[in-house]
């Protein structure tokens, strides 16, 4: 795993190629699975395939977003809050389960954050997605991540990479 992990890198730009069904369905049935504060599961997801969907989604923050419109897939990830105090974390973990599968599936991905950024001065990333995918009162958004085939590669990580000053060993 480790060195699978090392290769592991945000995806920003994609072919011009669909995901198949069979891997999307691998990616969703993973998530569905993933751990959850005393298994609550308060997520829920929306598979966006739609270009139009895509590129609205890639309007939902000024920076950081826009690449969304070429990604041939995107799950936004989001939560009932009422089920579970700890719900960003379990869509987190939820979502890193997206990314995972994708890239053991030779896919691509990016997290957009999403939660506590703003599309424009007036209205926050989370609302502006809220009214754009008909989510229901009640719900919050965690994230979006799109997924497809990478058309970039980037270097694997190394230990110059890793800043070990970080690790504490038994007490900080």
């Amino acid at each position: 795993m480790y060195k699978e992990l090392k290769t592991y890198r945000s995806i920003r730009k994609y072919k011009d190629k669909p995901v198949e069904r069979e891997k999307l369905d691998d990616i969703i049935k993973s998530a569905l699975i993933a751990p959850s504060s005393r298994n609550r599961k308060p997520w829920e997801f929306i598979l966006v395939q739609d270009k139009k969907v895509l590129n609205a989604i890639s309007r939902c923050k000024p920076h950081g977003a826009s690449f969304a419109k070429d990604a041939p897939a995107a799950v936004v990830v989001l939560a009932d809050p009422k089920k579970c105090d700890v719900w960003v974390e379990d869509c987190s973990i939820a979502a890193y389960t997206i990314q995972l599968v994708a890239r053991s599936l030779g896919l691509g991905s990016c997290w957009i954050q999403t939660r506590l950024r703003e599309m424009d001065g007036d209205t926050g990333s989370e609302e502006y997605l809220k009214e754009l995918l008909g989510i229901p009162e009640g719900f919050a958004v965690e994230c979006v991540i799109t997924i497809g085939y990478g058309d970039e590669i980037k270097p694997e990580y190394t230990e110059e990479d890793m800043d070990f000053g970080k690790v504490h060993k038994d007490f900080y």
